[in-house]
């Protein structure tokens, strides 16, 4: 028969092993908060107002959005949507300094812009990180500068990576962040920042009424898209010269053919002197693989033909009358829009 005094010093030492002290609220609390307060101080001075005044005699009072300063020389990246058709440009920090900015380049396909200050001073700037480095649940803070005087800062966690965003321009927006933080009235273009205080994307759209949802452009696309701005005044993409549409595969031709695609893009309209016309396409045929990389639909064939298969061949695969059959071409670069 056991001790009952040892008993009792069992079941205290298990006691002992199994219950954790309770979580200390305040502090948890007292560190987010100093977390954000921190990042929103070292970025904030970076965030700019972006009025904007359109062209035409009779344009209107303009609008405004936010920006971020991302070079010590002026360089600011902020959406396409709120400076394009812009006459005028200015900006405003949140000292109350205001300095006219001219566009170097804008990238309705991202809804991404690059300006230029025209003051000679050192900005404060907040420089890019990666975001291929982003996990789900990690700090996001949204800063924006409607105002002019002070930045305006939301809070939340990354939502989701990878999401896909259609932009204005009709193609879709890869590689989109998702978070909860609360995008204001004139935030459209300001920061989404981690807590380590960089630049992990440009702020671009809201769902309304979908609690709070906000999307932004990933850091790693846009230092792509201002690479190409500033190397070679636009952002570059391959053209086949083809009008194409979201198709199914017939699952007997699938099978037939050993495809996995259960859909395509059919290929509605051709370039008479476009390069797949050139290469033998036609009309009605679906395409189901680019460089044996698999094509489901027309967001599929955008998103791979960009700039690096300029002026490089590639085969595009495709079913006509149920049969696969493949075509080799040479994309161009696609005129300016």
């Amino acid at each position: 028969m056991l001790d009952t005094t040892l008993v009792h010093t069992l079941e205290s030492g298990l006691a002992g092993d199994t219950e954790a002290p309770p979580p200390d609220d305040d502090a948890l609390f007292d560190a987010y908060s100093r977390a954000v307060t921190s990042v929103v101080d070292r970025v904030g001075p970076a965030v700019v107002r972006v009025d904007t005044r359109a062209a035409g005699p009779h344009a209107g009072r303009g609008g405004t959005g936010s920006g971020v300063v991302i070079s010590p020389d002026g360089l600011v990246l902020t959406n396409a949507h709120v400076v394009n058709g812009a006459r005028e440009l200015r900006l405003s920090d949140i000292e109350g300094r205001s300095t006219e900015a001219r566009v170097l380049g804008i990238d309705p396909d991202t809804d991404l812009a690059l300006l230029r200050a025209d003051a000679s001073r050192h900005f404060p700037y907040a420089p890019l990180g990666d975001s291929k480095t982003l996990r789900r649940g990690q700090i996001a803070i949204a800063i924006g500068n409607p105002l002019g005087f002070e930045s305006t800062v939301t809070a939340g966690v990354i939502s989701a990576l990878g999401r896909s965003l259609r932009a204005t321009s009709g193609r879709m927006i890869e590689d989109v962040i998702q978070t909860d933080a609360a995008l204001n009235p004139g935030n459209s273009g300001g920061p989404l920042v981690s807590s380590r205080g960089e630049v992990i994307g440009i702020n671009t759209a809201v769902i309304m009424g979908a609690q709070g949802i906000c999307f932004a452009v990933a850091s790693n696309t846009a230092n792509h898209v201002l690479s190409e701005i500033i190397m070679h005044g636009r952002v570059r993409r391959s053209h086949i010269g083809v009008a194409a549409q979201t198709a199914p595969v017939p699952r007997r031709h699938a099978i037939a053919a050993g495809l996995d695609n259960r859909s395509g893009a059919i290929l509605t309209a051709l370039d008479q002197d476009g390069p797949a016309s050139r290469a033998g396409l036609l009309s009605g045929d679906l395409v189901v693989r680019l460089d044996g990389k698999p094509v489901t639909g027309i967001d599929d064939m955008i998103r791979l033909l960009d700039h690096s298969r300029i002026g490089r061949g590639v085969t595009i695969d495709v079913l006509r009358f149920g049969r696969l059959r493949s075509f080799d071409l040479m994309p161009t670069e696609r005129a300016a829009t």
